[in-house]
């Protein structure tokens, strides 16, 4: 037992005097972690990155609708998102757009109102089911359109009212806000106009309501469109569970670099298990009086103690540097050691599976960037398709993240228990296939 704390110490101590290994394992993801803490808004207090986004709105249409979508974007509820400024000319918006002024420009035309709220003098509403029905018209953005509205009048419909959301495209994600509002808003009017029509038609066929009176009726529908208190975007903050606990970005950011890179160190604690063998330290170490299952017990120890090291000082440094704390301490180092386990437990299948040095360090960084981007490392697994979360189990950096994230929240070691097991789990049986691999392939022989 003895002889396999030695080899493991003394693997330690080699991959930390080796400065190329220490950039990937240590310089490297603490850099990118800084990034993405500058991406992120980290570092300028904004972790959303989402707020006064400015918009330009070009109301011509100065009636019901067009003032009420007008007033959304100046509502106190959008006060916090949205930056809106009015033009009157729909020419100088989008040149506005084009000079990277703002992240987006919506142009109101003329007779958008009208062409949902009957004119007066209508012979009869735009009722669905009937020849008068209006059929959605369109929202679009530069050249892309969503449901709107159109204009019918005296039995003849005309091209549709489209309302133009032009988006900035090196703003995407501002620009999309923009328009998810100015679709919500055009929904809930169509939604509106539709059910308050049927039912007028479902009054007119029961006999309750004349004919003649059903075109006031249609306008009373959007009378207090304007004084509606249901807008179509409201922000809500729950200010208790805020104050109670306040997730900090970098407790994602700063795992998942740190795993990222963890796959590297394991890989090449593989890659040193193969490098001895041709270089003729190996075979040195198994005609001592040391046995198979010590030398290998050793070079495995070896890696892990690395992967616990590297993992351990990027979490300090990133509670000590930038402050992000991680509530329970036996909960986050039990979750450290069981994801360098899981962890390790790959980087020993590897080994166990390549032939020459080079390959595994061709695998080890492929497997790398693969599980960076499966588990979550680069983008949030909320954001990823069912089937890619559902693969991402495979892989300690999804697992690794979960508990992080979960003690960021606050979680303790209870609450840790499934990504904990899940990892002792992938490791255990790695290992197991690793070591019959291991002898199959003769690789531990003398």
């Amino acid at each position: 037992m003895l002889k396999l704390f030695l080899i493991g110490i003394k693997d330690l101590k080699l991959i930390f005097r080796d400065r190329a290994a220490l950039t990937f394992m240590l310089l490297a993801p603490f850099l990118l972690t800084i990034g993405m803490g500058f991406v992120t808004g980290r570092f300028s207090g904004n972790s959303s990155g989402l707020s006064n986004i400015p918009v330009v709105i070009v109301n011509l249409d100065k009636e019901q609708l067009g003032n009420a979508l007008a007033d959304v974007f100046s509502s106190e509820e959008l006060a916090d998102l949205m930056e809106p400024t009015s033009s009157p000319d729909p020419k100088a918006a989008r040149r506005f757009i084009d000079d990277d002024k703002a992240a987006a420009a919506i142009i109101i035309p003329a007779g958008f109102t009208r062409s949902i709220i009957p004119a007066e003098g209508a012979t009869s509403p735009a009722l669905p089911g009937t020849p008068w029905h209006r059929p959605p018209g369109q929202v679009c953005a530069r050249g892309k359109c969503a449901p709107g509205a159109s204009v019918s009048q005296n039995n003849v419909q005309s091209e549709p009212v489209k309302i133009e959301v032009y988006a900035n495209p090196t703003r995407p994600t501002s620009a999309g806000v923009v328009k998810a509002i100015v679709d919500e808003f055009i929904s809930r009017v169509e939604e509106g106009r539709t059910s308050g029509m049927t039912s007028i038609v479902q009054l007119m066929q029961a006999g309750l309501l004349n004919p003649q009176d059903a075109q006031s009726e249609t306008r009373k529908l959007f009378e207090n469109v304007q004084q509606s208190e249901s807008t179509a975007i409201t922000l809500q903050t729950d200010k208790e569970g805020a104050e109670a606990v306040q997730f900090d970005i970098l407790a994602y950011m700063a795992p998942g670099m740190a795993l990222l890179f963890l796959m590297y160190t394991v890989s090449y604690g593989g890659r040193s298990i193969l490098a001895e063998r041709s270089q003729g330290t190996l075979p040195r170490l198994l005609v001592s009086p040391t046995s198979t299952s010590e030398v290998l017990g050793g070079k495995v120890l070896g890696i892990f103690l690395t992967g616990v090291a590297q993992v351990g000082i990027l979490i300090l440094a990133s509670s000590v540097f930038f402050g992000v704390k991680w509530g329970d301490t036996l909960g986050l180092a039990i979750l450290i050691l069981a994801a360098v386990f899981g962890a390790t437990g790959w980087g020993m299948l590897i080994t166990a599976l390549a032939r020459t040095p080079a390959q595994i360090g061709s695998i080890g960084s492929a497997l790398m960037l693969i599980f960076g981007i499966m588990g979550g490392s680069f983008i949030n697994l909320d954001q990823m398709p069912a089937y890619v979360r559902t693969l991402s189990k495979i892989t300690p950096n999804a697992w690794g993240l979960d508990g992080f994230t979960t003690l960021a929240l606050g979680g303790r070691l209870p609450n840790l228990m499934q990504p904990i097991t899940a990892l002792l789990i992938m490791g255990a049986v790695l290992f197991g296939i690793a070591v019959v691999l291991f002898n199959r392939n003769g690789i531990m022989q003398k």
